[in-house]
């Protein structure tokens, strides 16, 4: 798989185990049959009874391996879990795709057993198109699911028609294969099939190639002739998995510079020191300053393969769109947030372009994943020292509208919150964000551990009573009865009443203007923080 997988206890045994399939591992699952497969732990880490349940079932199922991340847990301590139960446990790195994992374990175990073209260096798929040619006797190419002509075969004598000329010197198809209706022939096909003849050209033989369900292109090939067509599509259908196999690992070549452009953008963010150098190694503009986006996916839950695919179909989603505004992307998946740096601009309304761009990103967002997407933009760093501060602010309001889309359903102290923002600038949630920050000050100093507002609490938690929210909608209020009534949905004289007693069991002077002020500020801050 060439996937920097490290062997956690290597034996004769385990290297020679047999392997038939792939699976991913969900501890509700029933598993019906295991016997040879490669498990991947999603979401399993060394120690949770999930982990030991795992090695427990794969270890009795005769599977051939476990692949799992250490998320910190010690080599060692990982060998001695896999020989306590005579179980071969492959590492993976914990940045590691797990979409990738298993796409390249699949597509690495169907093609074990193909026919010649297993000689070809893994990922160049000009080679892979020239042995393809030689064993169908066409000329042949492999196209993306965009159109971009991956590789081509450079056989001498074997016939080609305009399209193919075309194709090879611009490298990619004339019509989109979206629009293509022969491109939506073939991947329908379950294997490969005859393409008939255009008015001018000719026939071919095509073939989609996919990885654990996903569409990873197309082989097409200049149809031979009658005579060796059925040898030629029999061939087809056989190296699909190896073709998979070298499709998976061209991208993974290119997604070498992703990781790149990752390690750069972290240090930009991360290590003062250094980013200069990682500027400068980005070939950054920053003469009008820069400002950092942040995006998130709201889903459920993380860690399934799903939420893991649509992050980085995220990821390329923002690539695309700061290239078409910018003619340039600076952007990287950091955890479990994509990440761009936004050029500050020559004009005057820098920010109108901002937040343009993250309305854009999210309006695309639905062709990526059905969860909603937040977009967020901090401050504009007029330098690179000051791009952590810009980061900081774009992911404080990257959390709170996070925080707001999972109170939807609460409108307490959340503004709109039946209908809560996706995308924001820093400064339109200034601040509640600063709010956040004092009640934060607050918590972390104790200064409101033996106040009125816990002592009220204690007595709401105890009687049943609703002492906060009368408090609540006085200060809103501003001491207005009628207002309070009708926030209450009680009578005027059912306030007056609930406001004299809760100034008498409290001892609380409504008339300070300072007691009001700190009442207000612990209440409102609570409330924003609130989950």
């Amino acid at each position: 798989m060439q996937a920097d997988l490290v062997h956690a206890n290597p034996t004769p045994e385990n290297l020679g185990h047999p392997v038939s399939d792939v699976l991913m591992y969900d501890p509700l699952d029933h598993w019906s049959s295991v016997d040879d497969r490669i498990i991947l732990a999603v979401g399993c880490t060394y120690g949770s009874p999930d982990f030991d349940q795992l090695l427990h079932r794969a270890a009795n199922s005769n599977a051939a391996a476990v692949i799992v991340k250490a998320h910190g847990a010690k080599m060692e301590h990982l060998r001695s879990a896999a020989v306590g139960y005579s179980m071969s446990v492959l590492v993976a790195p914990d940045d590691a795709d797990w979409t990738r994992l298993v796409a390249l374990a699949r597509a690495s175990v169907m093609g074990a057993a193909t026919d010649s073209v297993a000689g070809v260096r893994l990922g160049d798929l000009y080679a892979f198109a020239n042995a393809a040619a030689s064993i169908t006797n066409g000329a042949a190419s492999i196209v993306d699911p965009l159109g971009r002509i991956l590789g081509y075969s450079t056989l001498p004598g074997q016939p080609i028609d305009e399209l193919r000329r075309i194709t090879t010197l611009t490298l990619e198809e004339t019509t989109p294969p979206a629009f293509d209706q022969d491109f939506k022939i073939v991947y329908a096909a379950p294997g490969a099939v005859l393409v008939p003849a255009p008015d001018d050209g000719m026939a071919r033989l095509a073939l989609a190639v996919r990885a654990g369900g996903e569409l990873l292109g197309s082989i097409w090939i200049i149809d031979p002739g009658e005579e060796n067509r059925a040898a030629a599509l029999n061939a087809l259908d056989r190296m699909a998995p190896l073709a998979g196999l070298h499709m998976l690992h061209a991208r993974s070549a290119s997604d070498f510079g992703e990781r790149r452009n990752a390690d750069l953008i972290r240090t930009l963010m991360d290590d003062t020191p250094h980013a200069a150098f990682a500027a400068a190694q980005l070939g950054l503009d920053t003469a009008n300053g820069l400002a950092v986006a942040a995006f998130s996916i709201v889903r459920p839950e993380t860690g399934s393969l799903e939420s893991v695919r649509d992050i980085h179909r995220l990821l390329h989603l923002v690539t695309t769109v700061c290239n078409v505004q910018f003619g340039t992307s600076h952007s990287a998946l950091l955890g479990s947030v994509v990440y761009a740096l936004l050029p500050g601009g020559k004009g005057s309304s820098p920010r109108a372009v901002h937040g343009r761009i993250i309305q854009e990103i999210e309006a695309y967002s639905h062709t990526i994943s059905p969860f909603p997407v937040i977009a967020t933009v901090g401050g504009i760093a007029q330098g690179i020292e000051d791009l952590p501060r810009s980061r900081s602010e774009a992911v404080q309001t990257l959390n709170h509208l996070l925080n707001l889309q999972s109170r939807a359903g609460n409108t307490r102290g959340a503004g709109n919150a039946g209908n809560p923002p996706k995308v924001a600038l820093y400064e339109e949630f200034q601040i509640p964000l600063n709010l956040l920050k004092i009640g934060a000050f607050i918590e972390e100093n104790g200064l409101g551990g033996t106040d009125e507002i816990a002592s009220i609490q204690a007595r709401d938690a105890e009687q049943q009573t609703d002492y906060l929210e009368t408090l609540r909608a006085y200060l809103a209020s501003n001491g207005n009865i009628s207002a309070m009534a009708a926030q209450l949905h009680v009578h005027n004289n059912t306030v007056r009443y609930r406001v004299t007693r809760l100034a008498e069991d409290f001892n609380l002077d409504l008339a300070d203007p300072q007691k009001r002020l700190w009442l207000w500020l612990r209440l409102t801050t609570m409330d924003l923080a609130a989950k």
